[in-house]
């Protein structure tokens, strides 16, 4: 088999972790198809890999699978690519005049590796300090959930969720840290299960090592119920 020059360059990175921009990288025709028609041209390409495996798509258990993964990966796992499922993070004024650390933690978090299309699982944990205006709870969780499902980078969804929430309720001081295991690393590669990857981002009064003590150790206090 012929090898051209982007398949060696591949080959050369190997499983090194590439990051590019903040932004998801789309294509400017990304939205000229309906879901329906992407829908219906992924169900033929993940037909004709399962094919190409040498499976018998006229098994029952087999013959439904490109018709599920393709709805999977528009409707669900890849559901944070369309404009249209962004969250609607209402905002209101900070009447009670609450003026310190707000922490959400352990915020579930299910994203993909767009290196090899595995799982990525983890914790997300997000503080803001108002300048004025507060978010509702459920409208943090929901814009980590929206960031998430896109073939991402963990880096780059950390940056995301800040500068979401940095527009939302108009100030820089916000902080995200994300703790997550890759199944591109846990489960093939290297295959090590107990790694799992840190990041963080931290804008504003975060930046000052005062604060941001004061965030990590919220993120250790012990709240199980």
């Amino acid at each position: 088999m012929k090898t051209d020059e982007n398949t060696h360059n591949i080959d050369i990175l190997g499983d090194d972790h590439i990051g590019t921009s903040s932004d998801t990288p789309m294509r400017p025709d990304a939205f000229k198809l309906s879901a329906d028609e992407k829908i219906d041209l992924i169900k033929d390409d993940v037909r004709h890999i399962l094919e190409t495996l040498g499976l018998d798509l006229n098994d029952d258990s087999l013959k439904g699978t490109p018709l599920r993964v393709a709805k999977m990966f528009v409707k669900e796992i890849f559901g944070g690519l369309s404009p249209d499922k962004k969250p609607n993070a209402s905002t209101f004024d900070n009447k009670y005049k609450y003026g310190e650390m707000l922490v959400e933690k352990n915020i579930t978090l299910y994203s993909t590796c767009e290196h090899h299309l595995l799982p990525i699982v983890g914790r997300a944990h997000v503080a803001y300090i108002s300048n004025g205006t507060v978010v509702g709870l459920s409208k943090m969780n929901r814009i980590v959930d929206y960031y998430a499902k896109r073939p991402q980078v963990q880096e780059r969804l950390t940056i995301q969720i800040v500068k979401e929430l940095q527009k939302v309720l108009g100030t820089e001081d916000v902080a995200c840290v994300i703790d997550a295991k890759h199944l591109c690393v846990n489960s093939r590669g290297i295959r090590d299960i107990e790694s799992s990857t840190v990041t963080a981002e931290f804008g504003g009064v975060f930046k000052d090592a005062a604060n941001r003590r004061e965030f990590l150790d919220y993120i250790k206090l012990d709240t199980q119920f």
